[in-house]
């Protein structure tokens, strides 16, 4: 099955990093009638705008990238907005797709469902093995609950829900804000302000030892929409199983320590002073390495390899150095 110009495609979240590169990638293909609404236009978190506009548009294939994301210090000083709005946004979406009869849904997850001690790599089935990272449980545990929402909706309705585990992402039309921001645009937007300020050092948190994976949000698009418009074989394949819900994870399959993840931020950027390593600031999870070997199985690899991604991660956040987006004033 392909996606044909005729389907009726809604993208939750489309201004946001994952949901704009997945629109890029439909109007890339050919994909025509895209469904797309901005917060002003239908807000999320009011169970009837969103029941409304499904009952109205009826979308036949729908991307639920919409979320309330950040980093550590956004996890840390907002968790019950993060679990409130999370569920509210997910729960609206996903049962009204379910109402409307949606052909398939997507739901975007994130790695940091996986257990803090989890084997490594992360394979789907470490999924509520064990205990959460505490600096983002609030995060985690709404995540798991729409992905129990949507292999819950596939047992009763017979719906076609499948959730997918990003790893940490990057890229053009990411957030640079440093109070809610991830650690790669983090990275780069300290760099590039230290670089200009003349300084000699600039502070990153923690230890530098944690090792993460990241993934260019053009190649998640890609393997999101390689997912949704599998063959219906293929596709049923990876929902057939009654033991766990349908999830695959999304990735590289390859990691690297912070510490090695800011020096090459840095030759990339050009900052020639030294980085200071704040060790009273929190590491978070030790390592989050996915298993990627049941994407890789039925046919996808990822594209960019890191240090490409990351300058035309660069490009974008200095194409836009006067967008509001990127909070130059705090």
């Amino acid at each position: 099955m392909k996606f044909n110009k005729d389907d009726k495609i809604y993208v939750a979240g489309h201004r946001g990093l994952v949901g704009s590169a997945i629109v890029r990638k439909l109007k890339s293909i050919g994909c025509e009638r895209l469904i797309l609404r901005t917060h002003k236009e239908m807000d999320l978190m009011d169970s009837e705008s969103v029941a409304q506009f499904f009952l109205t548009e009826k979308p036949d294939y729908v991307f639920q990238c919409a979320a309330k994301v950040g980093g550590i210090m956004a996890n840390k000083t907002y968790p019950a907005k993060f679990i409130y709005e999370n569920l509210t946004i997910q729960n609206n979406i996903i049962h009204n797709a379910y109402l409307s009869g949606v052909k398939r849904l997507l739901f975007l997850g994130s790695s940091c469902i996986y257990p803090k001690m989890c084997p490594q790599p992360m394979r789907e089935e470490h999924l509520l093995s064990s205990e959460l990272e505490i600096t983002n449980r609030p995060y985690a545990i709404a995540k798991i609950a729409g992905i129990e929402m949507a292999w819950a909706y596939n047992r009763e309705y017979g719906t076609k829900n499948l959730s997918v585990m990003p790893t940490n992402l990057y890229g053009v039309g990411d957030n640079y804000d440093l109070q809610n921001s991830h650690v790669l645009p983090a990275i780069i937007r300290k760099m590039h302000e230290a670089k200009f300020a003349n300084k000699d050092k600039v502070g990153l948190w923690g230890t530098g030892m944690p090792k993460r994976e990241f993934l260019y949000s053009d190649d998640l698009a890609d393997a999101c929409v390689f997912l949704l418009s599998l063959p219906d074989d293929e596709y049923e394949q990876l929902l057939s199983s009654n033991e766990a819900p349908p999830v695959v994870n999304i990735g590289t399959g390859e990691d690297l320590t912070i510490k090695e993840l800011a020096h090459l931020v840095k030759d990339i950027v050009a900052f020639t002073g030294e980085i200071e390593w704040d060790t009273s600031k929190p590491d978070g999870t030790p390592r989050k390495l996915l298993d990627v070997s049941k994407l890789t199985s039925i046919g996808w690899n990822y594209k960019t390899n890191l240090k490409d991604g990351i300058a035309l991660a660069y490009q974008d956040f200095l194409s836009h150095l006067d967008d509001n987006r990127l909070n130059l004033s705090d």
